[in-house]
């Protein structure tokens, strides 16, 4: 069994330091040496240390734990991991060899077949929560109830889409229209089915921020249908995409039918466009920046792919005059710091009534300073690193100008050095100028920017004035209200009084520069579906 030896913290908020040892983990594919926080003795060992296997004999790059002492990332013991290089070569070989079993998968598999494998993997995945929750937080810093949770989360996608995999709409369904199919002139002439068909093999690229539910919401409906799927998961977070691999070989997904693709940031733009821009690949799923999504779009455009991009966001949270203050702060406190405000659904933009603004900020402000910040393995942890010194540096720069341009900042504000180099202080910003790059771009970080209104049109005009619309959040008691503002919204998803919206059987996906198709739901199967009709002169 391979022991994680990791810290405890000296302060239940800001934490202590730490320092870094260095373990093994064995087996074949791809090469690993993982290091782990070491202090005090306090021990997590990986049940199953094969769900990420070895291999010494391939070019690696590095994987770091975000949550590391600045001493650690200058010493090198913040690596946690070295992980196979792939490069352009590996994943056209990836693409052709996925191409090659897709005939088999789609034709030599039922539904029934397909269904029951998807079924086994979500059981592997449950029943392997703690190691792979583990390895989640120690990759991307969040506080392990969360990564336990997206566990969860992450297997429902291959439930949800087990079960769609048997319905008669999905995969090999059809319908037929009208019977017996007429001309112009209303003269009968033969039937029309129309069918549904598997896209083919699909390049799927996913973020850092959910290491597992990114991915099993794009392979669950693209095995479900009969496509090969090739993953490319960030650089950042591999290694939860690795033991997920592990854990579909496991379940019985064959050889070549779900891949991944694993590089350094220097590899990827080759790795992308190969994976882009290759004839053989039909379909492209990507989930990132709107910026990068705009790239994909141009690389497949030759090709003329499918494809589907959720992609950034800005989400406005308006807490009307007659909202129950106590849920709002709640829903707030959800939507805003969870995964320390790096998620592309995270509210970054709250409209405050001027009547209830004292009251809100004053309860919030309580249940921010209640906040736990420290790396995320240790117990009681509800708020963890930021992903990078990048990203701390993109928050505070945010902070500053938002300070110069005349907000308050209540709460936080600055870094948290002692913690580390990646730690920010879980933040609180009023009047916020609605020129401030903080108000009108992503800030992927635990800041809340904070402004007043007076009348619903006001609030509903500026929570619009965005180019992205993926997520809005607001608080009302007002059933005749909730319907009005969530129909004048322009965003792909709207929470009501709540801050933690999504689920495998509903819809995800964003409108403007947000992106578009849909993920979850029997929408996201249709992402990977071809429809054929048939015309019969019988």
């Amino acid at each position: 069994m391979l022991s994680l030896l990791m810290a405890r913290r000296s302060s239940p908020r800001f934490g202590g330091s730490s320092r870094l040892v260095t373990v093994f983990l064995a087996s074949s594919r791809f090469s690993l040496q993982v290091a782990a926080l070491s202090t005090s003795g306090v021990i997590f060992s990986l049940k199953d240390p094969t769900l990420l296997p070895r291999n010494d004999d391939v070019p690696c790059f590095d994987v770091f734990n975000p949550a590391a002492t600045q001493a650690a990332f200058d010493d090198g013991s913040a690596i946690i991991a070295k992980v196979q290089n792939m490069q352009c070569d590996d994943a056209r070989k990836a693409i052709e060899k996925a191409s090659s079993v897709f005939p088999s998968w789609r034709d030599g598999t039922t539904a029934h077949e397909r269904s029951a494998i998807l079924s086994r993997w979500s059981y592997l995945i449950k029943e392997n929560t703690d190691d792979i929750a583990t390895i989640m937080t120690l990759e991307s810093g969040k506080p392990i109830q969360e990564s336990q949770g997206e566990v969860a989360y992450g297997a429902s996608f291959l439930d949800y889409y087990a079960a769609e995999a048997i319905r008669p709409t999905s995969a090999g369904g059809g319908f037929l229209t009208p019977t017996p199919f007429t001309t112009a002139e209303g003269g009968p002439r033969g039937k029309v089915i129309a069918v549904q068909e598997a896209v083919g093999v699909t390049a799927l690229i996913t973020p850092w921020n959910f290491p597992i539910a990114m991915i099993t919401r794009k392979v669950g409906p693209a095995l479900a249908t009969g496509c090969t799927a090739l993953v490319k998961p960030s650089e950042l977070t591999p290694l939860t995409a690795i033991a997920l691999k592990t854990l579909a070989d496991r379940a019985g997904v064959p050889d070549g039918v779900f891949d991944l693709i694993t590089c350094d940031s220097d590899a990827t733009p080759d790795v992308g466009k190969e994976m882009c821009s290759n004839i053989l690949v039909k379909k492209i799923s990507f989930t990132g920046s709107t910026r990068v999504g705009k790239q994909l779009m141009k690389l497949g455009s030759d090709t003329v792919k499918r494809l589907s991009l959720e992609l950034g966001g800005n989400a406005p949270f308006i807490v009307f005059e007659d909202a129950d203050i106590n849920q709002a702060v709640n829903a707030a406190m959800a939507s805003k710091f969870r995964n320390a405000g790096q998620t592309c659904v995270c509210a970054d933009r709250f409209l405050i009534h001027a009547s209830v603004e004292e009251e809100f900020l004053l309860k919030l402000k309580e249940k921010v300073n209640q906040l736990s910040v420290n790396p995320g393995i240790d117990k009681g942890t509800t708020m963890g690193p930021l992903i990078s010194s990048s990203a701390v540096l993109n928050v505070q720069k945010k902070v500053s100008e938002a300070l110069d341009d005349g907000a308050e900042c209540i709460a936080g504000g600055s870094p948290l050095e002692h913690l580390g180099p990646h730690f920010f202080e879980p933040t609180i910003l009023r009047n916020v100028s609605l020129e401030s790059r903080i108000w009108n771009s992503e800030t992927f970080g635990p800041v809340a920017a904070i402004r007043t209104f007076e009348t619903e049109e006001e609030a509903i005009q500026v929570a619009n004035d965005s180019s992205t619309g993926l997520a809005a959040y607001f608080c009302s008691k007002d059933l005749a209200r909730v319907f009005r503002v969530a129909g004048k919204l322009e965003n792909g998803l709207v929470g009501v009084n709540d801050g933690i919206i999504s689920t495998a059987s509903a819809p995800f996906g964003g409108v403007k520069e947000s992106g578009f198709g849909r993920e979850g739901s029997q929408l996201g199967i249709a992402e990977y579906l071809n429809t054929k009709y048939i015309f019969l002169n019988v």
